[in-house]
This record gives C-alpha cells, structure tokens and sequence, in this order.
C-alpha cells in the first residue's frame, strides 16, 4: 500500500522507516526540507518539501493514489486540515491525525478522523507508572476512553464459565494468559487455576470490575 505522512519529526520519521521495513511506499511531507534528515540514509521513498494542506503539495506525494495519510506534524489545525482533506477530497479511505488538543479531538472523531491525542494520553499513561496503586493497565487507547487491565479472581472463579465471569462485571474479558500463552475465550471458556485474566474497562468499570471479581460469584 502507499501511505502519505505529514510531518517528519520523530514521530512522523518512525512511522515512516517502519511502513518501508514492512515492504510499503511512503511519501513524506514537511515545510523543512532538513527534517527529512531524521530518516534513515537507505529511506527509499519520497520526500515534498511543503504544507501537507496544499492540494499539490498532495499530489506530488502520490495522495491520488494513497492508501492511507497520517497527520503527525507538530500543529493540530494543520493536521486535522490535510486529514480532511485527504479523506473528502482524495478519497483516502484510511485517514489518521495526532492532536494535541484533547476536546478538539473529540470534535474531529465525531466528524470520523481518527485521532490520537497525545497529550492525555502520554499524561494517563505516566500516571499508571507513577502511582503504586490500581490494576495493572496493559493497554488503553488513543482516546484514553477503554484500557484493558489485569483483574485479580477470587479462587472460586476457577472452575466457573468466562462468561460467568463477564455477566457479573458488565464487561468482557479479552484474553487470558494460561500457561504462560495468550488465549481467546470461548463461549465454553472455563477459568483455570494460574489464569491471568485481562478485561476490557473504561474508567467508571475500572473499581466495580475488580470488586466483583475479588469476591465469590454471588458475593456481591
């Protein structure tokens, strides 16, 4: 696939390294033609000098025939301008933008651009490092909205359905490590003593989940 990026700081950069690593034509814009020098000497693809908003800027970058087009330069109208307009005018079907501004974020998800707001994000997950307290957070996403955490069974889970298990938190569980392997539930899952279970939360769910599943099925 082609993917067109604007913005090459160290974000933007890394991206593009890696999609080329995987065998993808990149095409790199950015108004300072010495950023491009944050990639790496064998880089391959293309590289435009000027404002990622700029229809021809576009074109020369291949956005006609763009795959995807990720907005990671350091200034969020500019990323949420050539987001839009790689997706209404050039059709690009996969369209992503960073932004800073957390409620502007929110404003443009609604519109259907991706974002990812980095600084709550970044802030959310330094919390989690920083504070000795709560789950276990293994993951949670871009809009810091759904994390799935590690919950801790009572031992008279073991024995008793997943889905048992689901019903009496109101969430679902991820995925299981059993034997030091990931596992997907099945309807006909059964916890197992030594199971690490991981469940999907938003932060309201985050207490009651671990509750419940610290006490005896019925104990709540």
């Amino acid at each position: 696939m082609h993917v067109v990026i604007m913005g090459c700081g160290r974000v933007g950069s890394t991206l593009a390294d890696n999609l080329e690593a995987r065998g993808h034509s990149v095409a790199v814009i950015d108004q300072d033609a010495d950023s491009f020098r944050r990639l790496r000497p064998d880089f391959a693809g293309t590289t435009v000098t000027g404002a990622g908003f700029d229809g021809d800027v576009l074109r020369q970058a291949g956005i006609e025939r763009a795959d995807a087009f990720a907005a990671v330069s350091s200034g969020d109208n500019s990323n949420i301008i050539s987001a839009r307009l790689a997706r209404e005018t050039f059709g690009v079907s996969r369209v992503a933008a960073r932004i800073y501004d957390q409620r502007r974020a929110q404003v443009y998800e609604r519109l259907g651009i991706p974002t990812v707001a980095t600084v709550r994000w970044t802030a959310d997950r330094m919390l989690r490092h920083l504070l000795p307290e709560g789950n276990v957070e293994i993951f949670r996403d871009s809009t810091s909205t759904v994390s799935i955490v590690e919950v801790p069974v009572h031992k008279d889970w073991i024995g008793r359905p997943v889905r048992a298990l689901e019903e009496a938190t109101g969430t679902r569980v991820a995925y299981l490590i059993r034997f030091g392997i990931g596992t997907l539930p099945t309807a006909g899952t059964v916890v197992q003593e030594g199971d690490q279970v991981f469940m999907l939360v938003t932060d309201d769910l985050v207490n009651r989940v671990t509750a419940v599943a610290a006490t005896p099925e019925g104990g709540q």
